[in-house]
């Protein structure tokens, strides 16, 4: 054995345990949540659907940036307020656009984005049977003239 050691070995026991249970936190502080579980679970569903501004990566229910603290107060105003969830998610794309929903919406200028994909997939497969149909060779066979010469050629 040569003596080398892994990286575990210098690491003490508690610090290997807490990387085994660290896990991403929620960045919904105590005084956001709702009194109503109902309202809450509806507040945390929309939430996960809507992109941090800031981060991008990042749900507004995960990012601790100040402005999803502030879309994830706004949501909760709305929902207590009566709003359905369609409409208060009508209201943030009307205050900062489609770009902060993780799934665009089916429609307007949209579609073309959601239709693109199978388009293209469709004319890849016509492309490609018409390749391979191209590259077919007919089933070619010599005339009796052409026979004759071929075993004329091959006497020589």
């Amino acid at each position: 054995m040569s003596g080398r050691k892994g990286w575990w070995a210098y690491c003490p026991p508690y610090a290997v345990a807490l990387m085994l249970i660290a896990s991403p936190v929620p960045a919904v502080q105590p005084d956001e949540v709702l009194a109503d579980p109902a309202l809450e679970a509806r507040a945390r569903e929309i939430s996960r659907d809507i992109r941090c501004p800031v981060c991008q990566g990042e749900s507004i229910d995960d990012s601790s940036a100040p402005i999803s603290r502030d879309l994830r107060i706004i949501i909760r105003e709305r929902l207590v307020a009566g709003d359905s969830d369609r409409e208060v998610v009508d209201y943030i794309v009307a205050r900062y656009g489609e770009f902060v929903l993780f799934n665009p919406r089916a429609e307007g200028s949209n579609l073309i984005l959601w239709l693109a994909g199978p388009a293209l997939f469709l004319a890849a497969i016509a492309i490609a049977v018409a390749a391979q149909r191209r590259r077919e060779v007919p089933d070619a066979r010599l005339t009796e003239a052409e026979e004759a010469q071929l075993q004329e050629i091959l006497k020589e």
